[in-house]
């Protein structure tokens, strides 16, 4: 893959909805293999999720393409306050507690960060969390423990890890 022929497309809600099946389609090739191994089911889940996130307040996505082909994406939007409930925030706060709503609350949130096996080590999920994040807001999210190279992808691109080694989840901030 050639930098030259990757382009970055910022999406709304609506133009995200747009172009749900290449998501999925990206979803699928990213999280199929380890450490994820992530079934049919889980890909239909994401669809779901996709189609409701893309109407919450300040959603945004990222469109990562190699000569046209999609190959990666983002998705994200800012944390409300109070901090929410369900999905992953019960376990985030259980392991920052109320340092939620001073690090977490208003921060321009990551859900997704996916890039197709074969687009990787080019640079493309830093490039679409940077622009998903902007550079004055601070940003966070969160993976899996087992995570291995998520986790060494987050710290070399200067994520701080907010959660200690023995978490059940793993919760990167990136400050401004």
């Amino acid at each position: 893959m050639q930098a030259d022929r990757v382009t970055l497309e910022r999406l709304t809600g609506q133009e995200t909805l747009a172009r749900t099946s290449h998501l999925a389609n990206i979803y699928r090739a990213a999280f199929s293999g380890p450490p994820w191994h992530e079934d049919e089911r889980a890909a239909a889940a994401f669809t779901a999720r996709l189609t409701a996130d893309a109407r919450r307040p300040g959603f945004a996505a990222v469109l990562a393409r190699n000569d046209g082909e999609p190959v990666g994406f983002g998705t994200a939007w800012r944390t409300p306050r109070p901090f929410p409930t369900g999905r992953a925030y019960d376990l985030v706060r259980a392991e920052l507690g109320d340092a939620v709503e001073t690090l977490l609350v208003g921060a321009v949130e990551v859900d997704e960060l996916a890039v197709s096996p074969h687009a990787r080590g080019q640079g493309l999920a830093g490039g679409i969390l940077d622009l998903l994040c902007g550079r004055t807001d601070p940003c966070w999210l969160l993976t899996a423990p087992h995570a291995t190279d998520a986790i060494r992808l987050y710290e070399r691109l200067g994520w701080r890890r907010l959660t200690g080694p023995r978490a059940d989840i793993v919760v990167f901030l990136r400050s401004p």
